[in-house]
């Protein structure tokens, strides 16, 4: 088990992803530990989310572009989690080489 203060830092940034992906936790969970480019767009998730979360504190004059422009990295992520998600589902069956179609 991970500890000190980066361990919980990174048990944050996995339970930011899974946040967003609750049905799909234990594949989040996976992707996260085996999969680098997942887990780099967790922590851009984590670091996007985070933004969003105190844009309230920015000065007015650029506050909302701020806010739009960190929902829009939150979205992008989110969309690219989600293809990545779908592409680990997928199982590609192949034939061994060595057994040839069934005779009839």
């Amino acid at each position: 088990m991970v500890s000190g203060e980066q361990g919980s830092t990174y048990l944050s940034v996995l339970e930011t992803a899974e946040t967003y992906f609750p049905s799909q936790k234990r594949l989040v969970q996976r992707l996260f530990y085996v999969n680098e480019p997942f887990h780099s767009m967790c922590e851009d998730l984590t670091a996007a989310a985070q933004a969003l979360a105190h844009v309230e504190r920015l000065p007015e004059p650029v506050r909302e572009a701020r806010r739009l422009e960190y929902a829009g990295l939150v979205d992008a992520l989110l969309k690219e989690m989600g293809e990545a998600i779908a592409q680990s589902k997928i199982v590609v069956l192949r034939r061994s080489p060595q057994t040839g179609p069934k005779p009839l």
